[in-house]
């Protein structure tokens, strides 16, 4: 695999990179979040029997983005982030064009799934790229302001999708897609260096790989955080996949859905911000243990509350907010508890954690949803039952010692 010769480009500026890695996260995020507005409109034009076979518009595509990221950790420390990248884009852009043509449902669950294989590159590109230009400080900051500008695309992406919606078909969404994912290609052609220093090059030995993979689940606390990620982000994945049926179909709320959805992503926002500001003075442990108790227990309430019919919207909604809120600090705490035994193969960890997490969060989101009934209480009780296996998770990697904001030993 070699990359496309283009003559070298001047260095990104601080302010470039920032805007490219929230470009290339954006993709992803696009990518679910875009077309749930147009759910309805895609199970009824491809004449779905079981309503809920909607919902694999989204579970296919996390699937692969999952699952492929173990490949493409191991291809960027090869052969170049610029070349992978580059390569992988094009296998997006081929998956978006098959979501704009496909004949039938089958097709075009093929083409979701191979958007998810080309988006996966995005992720470990992102943060390789930075960690190859940046260190210490200066990576904190980058990254945290391309999350900053990340965070607005869950809120204003369904509202992008209804705005298309309005004007045309659901098949312009994908266009959509193709066209910001053409831009995205030409900026990094045109303006990303390679960052992978020759010397740093590391040869594709699958032995190794596997080696360095086989190091990871050898860490009990890297284990045992992945997999509550991946409870924790099941939940996630199961609100995303489910949210259009509950707020439209059960709510009524109609062409207002996107505004519901972008509130409870500013609530997910909030959280990861108060997170910022706490976990220094009280330490991953203890916040997101604590967060996660809450979680459980509010996600429990509105189970209840809608069994016993008694979850009008705004009772849904704000008890929602208030438990993605708490998602908001436990997600960040699991990711830096899982990766902190694991520097040695950070890149190896990272990839293994995020093939894990969403893989597993996408089939366990997608379980979630599927129990919907045409009420939120299925979906409730999943919350819950994700939140309590979650605890139980961590206190076997804990040992049962929970909120401890000690250091531990290996």
């Amino acid at each position: 695999m070699r990359s496309p010769e283009t003559t070298a480009p001047k260095a990104l500026s601080t302010l470039e990179l920032v805007a490219m890695v929230a470009a290339l996260s954006a993709l992803n995020a696009l990518a679910i979040d875009i077309m749930l507005p147009a759910l309805p409109d895609i199970a009824r034009d491809f004449s779905l029997a079981n309503d809920n076979d909607r919902q694999l518009v989204v579970v296919s595509y996390v699937a692969l983005f999952g699952v492929s990221q173990l490949v493409y950790g191991p291809l960027a420390d090869t052969f170049g982030r610029r070349s992978v990248l580059i390569y992988a884009l094009g296998i997006y852009i081929v998956g978006s064009v098959l979501c704009v043509v496909a004949p039938n449902f089958e097709l075009f669950l093929a083409a979701r799934a191979m958007q998810g294989v080309g988006a996966a590159a995005t992720r470990v590109i992102a943060t390789a790229v930075v960690r190859d230009l940046t260190e210490g400080r200066r990576m904190a900051q980058v990254m945290s302001m391309a999350m900053t500008v990340f965070m607005i695309v869950p809120i204003v992406a369904p509202g992008l999708g209804q705005l298309i919606l309005f004007v045309a078909p659901w098949r312009w969404i994908f266009g959509a897609l193709l066209i910001y994912a053409l831009v995205v290609l030409a900026w990094a052609l045109i303006r990303l260096p390679e960052t992978l220093r020759p010397e740093y090059r590391a040869p594709f030995r699958p032995r190794e790989i596997a080696a360095n993979y086989l190091a990871v689940l050898r860490e009990r606390q890297t284990v045992g955080y992945m997999l509550a990620t991946t409870f924790v982000t099941g939940c996630l994945f199961g609100y995303i996949t489910s949210s259009e049926q509950i707020f439209v179909d059960y709510y009524d709320l109609g062409a207002a859905f996107p505004l519901a959805f972008g509130a409870i992503a500013i609530a997910i926002s909030a959280g990861t911000f108060l997170n910022s500001r706490l976990v220094v003075k009280h330490g991953m442990r203890r916040l997101s243990h604590v967060t996660l108790i809450a979680f459980t227990l509010i996600a429990a309430v509105i189970g209840a509350l809608a069994a016993l019919g008694l979850a009008t919207f705004w009772v849904f909604f704000g008890l929602m907010a208030l438990a993605f809120a708490m998602f908001g600090l436990i997600s960040s705490n699991f990711n830096a508890l899982a990766m902190e035994p694991v520097g040695r193969i950070a890149g190896s960890a990272s990839a293994l954690y995020g093939a894990v997490s969403a893989t597993g969060g996408a089939i366990a989101g997608g379980l979630i949803a599927r129990a919907f009934d045409g009420t939120p209480a299925p979906f409730a009780l999943g919350l819950a039952l994700s939140g309590l296996a979650t605890l139980v998770t961590i206190v076997w990697t804990e040992r049962g010692r929970l909120f401890d904001a000690s250091p531990r030993l290996p």
